[in-house]
């Protein structure tokens, strides 16, 4: 059984109590990819309030823009922030959530299997690419890549649920409020969004299922399937 979501109601559902009734390109861009990786990527969580976390985890960390960004100041200061000796890349923070130091770069490639041109260690850029990051994104909240041993399965689960504690997946920042945030603590506002993702989230999704049949048919047999009075 998989999960599947209609764009129309899920776009609509979400354009006004999120993002002020019209949304950018780049915006619809960003979460096109982040839903399509739930629906297709073995990575991903199944859970969707793990999707509407992650949503609502990337419309902060990125300002509201819901594409992979680069860390502001580029590393500046850091010891990420220098070329590496070796591969001449810098591994300062890229993706929806942000991905630093050569050995989380390297990590990354190996848990998705990247290769070539996506090889993360040698094209650190490629950590931008809005699927790589929404994959990254997924895995590292599902295995507490980036604050363990917080994960996504740990504030949600079949006894728990709390999307404000799950903040300390990415930061511990859940308990300051922020002069532009109108007295809510980050914690409260990235829990608002989860909410609002979540509602579109279920009443835009559909479920598939899908039966899968190996047939060793003998030399001069062929086979005739119909679905719903249709021929396959």
């Amino acid at each position: 059984m998989t999960v599947h979501f209609d764009r129309e109601i899920y776009f609509d559902a979400v354009r006004g109590p999120l993002f002020g009734g019209s949304m950018t390109e780049g915006q619809v861009v960003g979460q096109e990819a982040i839903l399509l990786r739930f629906e297709t990527a073995p990575s991903a969580p199944t859970d969707l309030r793990h999707l509407a976390y992650a949503l609502a985890t990337t419309k902060h960390e990125t300002a509201n823009s819901m594409l992979p960004i680069e860390e502001y100041g580029k590393g500046a200061g850091y010891e990420y922030g220098l070329p590496d000796p070796e591969t001449g890349q810098t591994y300062y923070g890229r993706g929806f959530v942000q991905l630093t130091w050569r050995d989380n770069y390297a990590r990354a490639t190996r848990e998705l299997d990247l290769s070539g041109d996506d090889d993360l260690e040698w094209h650190a850029h490629r950590a931008l690419d809005p699927y790589i990051a929404a994959d990254i994104m997924f895995i590292g909240m599902t295995l507490g890549w980036f604050r363990p041993p917080n994960t996504l399965p740990l504030y949600f689960n079949d006894t728990a649920d709390d999307p404000y504690g799950a903040r300390d997946i990415i930061n511990g920042d859940k308990h300051i409020v922020p002069s532009w945030s109108g007295g809510l603590t980050i914690g409260k506002m990235i829990a608002q969004y989860h909410a609002q993702f979540l509602d579109a989230l279920i009443t835009s999704s559909k479920t598939k299922s899908v039966i899968k049949i190996d047939l060793k048919l003998p030399a001069g047999v062929t086979i005739e399937i119909t679905v719903n009075g249709e021929p396959l």
